[in-house]
Parts: C-alpha cells; sequence; structure tokens
C-alpha cells in the first residue's frame, strides 16, 4: 500500500469516528425554538426562542399560544423590562455551560414579574429542555419541561 494510500484511509477512519461525536454535539445545543410547557396546565403556553449572544444564552417569546395573553404586558417586572409586552420579551439571561448543563444565568416568569436564578438541561436526545428556576438553592423552586418544535435546530 502507498503512503498516499495509507494518509487517505486513516483520514477516512478518522472522519468516520468523529462522525458519532459530532452528530451527538448537534443534539446538545440548546439553541432554537422551544414549546414552553406551563407547568400547572401541561399544555404549550409560548414558544421560545433561545439563542446564543457573546457566548451565553438568551430566550425571547417569540409567540404566545393562548389567544387570552395577546396584547399582555409585563406590568409587574422591574427594570427594562417593565411594562413591556410579553411577546418579544426576553425572558432567560445569561445562561452559561456547566459541565453538559447550564445555569448562572436568571428566567423571568412574565406572570408574577419575579426573576429567579436558573438551571437547564437537555434530555432525550436534545428534544426536551428541563428548566428550573429558583430562589437561593436549586430545592426552592419551580421546574418547566421545553419540548424543542420539530425542525428546529439541535
Amino acid at each position: 500500500m502507498t503512503t498516499r494510500r495509507i494518509f487517505t484511509a486513516a483520514l477516512a477512519a478518522v472522519a468516520l469516528g468523529a462522525w458519532p461525536a459530532l452528530a451527538a454535539a448537534q443534539t446538545t445545543s440548546v439553541v432554537g425554538l422551544w414549546n414552553a410547557i406551563d407547568d400547572h396546565t401541561g399544555k404549550p403556553r409560548a414558544v421560545v426562542q433561545v439563542f446564543d449572544k457573546g457566548g451565553l444564552l438568551y430566550g425571547r417569546v417569540e409567540r404566545l399560544l393562548d389567544p387570552a395573553d395577546a396584547g399582555r404586558h409585563c406590568n409587574n417586572c422591574s427594570g427594562d423590562r417593565s411594562g413591556q409586552p410579553v411577546l418579544g420579551l426576553e425572558v432567560l439571561r445569561g445562561m452559561s455551560p456547566d459541565d453538559g448543563e447550564w445555569g448562572g444565568g436568571t428566567i423571568l416568569d412574565p406572570s408574577t414579574g419575579k426573576v429567579y436564578r436558573c438551571h437547564m438541561r437537555l434530555s432525550d436526545g436534545g428534544r426536551i429542555l428541563h428548566v428550573r428556576g429558583f430562589i437561593g438553592i436549586s430545592l426552592i423552586g419551580r421546574s418547566q419541561t421545553w419540548e424543542r418544535i420539530a425542525g428546529s435546530p439541535a
């Protein structure tokens, strides 16, 4: 076997060996569109776009799924979100990777205007996002399950 063939075979082996890792990496991204499931009703309440900004993750309400929520404003919010429409509102801020999960940021509950520390993790091959907002320690808080919208980047 010539040196060129050996090199080509080795390169192909490396590429094929890396393929599963690349596929797995694609399912570990939180970036994309998510149905935010209401933890009280179990029904989708909003579509949230999670995006990267400067190496941190943020999330914005892209669509409200309950017609009763149309035109709602975050009247109980403070700071730059005070009185802002819920549609387009940034509800996740400053989430950073933390050993295969995300933390260090905050999540806003537009219904109450309260901001909580936040922790997120993926499951089910990147199709489910477990979002936990909490005060102080993670034991004192509330969890939601978000479902990735089909066709959204994984």
